[in-house]
């Protein structure tokens, strides 16, 4: 498995406390069948078998009968599972109270979550690529500022506020990377960070 790491910009304002989750997806598409979805505040939709969709994960759905104000028919939008079961997917946005009723069909797709047992996590910010110096330094080791989340298959990153009030850099840029237990070590994520000046200090 080879992949080229997605860019996202971020800014931190200084003396906040900065959090983020990510999520890796697998290019392989999973697929499940509605059997049904309420009319209720929020949305719930029912699969006909055991779904893989963690909470948080981003999916599509399309060929909804009857309800068909849930369907998508853009591959840019996505729903994210505010909490799931077994065979239950809740869409918090979605107030579906006046919609039309469901009258079957429809499917649910999704990329695969990746799975993330045995794996370790790094995220360094430099000045720039060339600098030598980290400027700060997460690690998914206990304590480090980086969670790896096999259960519900996310990483997250904290970075206290006490930290990030001393950041007196404008910009500078950050990746993320992932080492398996195979030592195979995958690019995640990378991206410019900007910082916005406190007010409040």
């Amino acid at each position: 498995m080879s992949i080229s790491p997605a860019k996202i910009n971020y800014k931190i304002y200084q003396g906040s406390t900065f959090k983020e989750t990510f999520r890796w997806e697998a290019q392989t598409k999973g697929y499940t069948n509605i059997t049904n979805i309420s009319k209720t505040a929020p949305c719930v939709i029912t699969t006909s078998n055991t779904h893989t969709i963690p909470q948080g994960w981003r999916f599509r759905v399309t060929d909804v009968l009857g309800m068909t104000q849930i369907n998508q028919t853009s591959e840019d939008n996505f729903y994210l599972a505010s909490s799931v079961t077994n065979n239950t997917i809740t869409i918090n946005s979605i107030n579906s109270t006046n919609f039309n009723n469901y009258n079957g069909g429809g499917v649910i797709s999704y990329n695969l979550p990746v799975p993330l047992a045995g794996f370790t996590g790094i995220l360094q910010i430099r000045e720039n690529i060339s600098s030598p110096t980290t400027i700060l330094q997460l690690t998914s080791a206990a304590g480090g500022g980086m969670i790896i989340n096999d259960t519900n298959k996310f990483i997250s990153i904290t970075i206290p506020a006490i930290t990030t009030a001393e950041f007196n850099f404008n910009s500078a840029i950050y990746g993320i990377e992932l080492t398996s237990s195979l030592g195979e070590v995958f690019p995640l994520i990378i991206g410019n960070i900007t910082v916005i000046k406190e007010v409040v200090r």
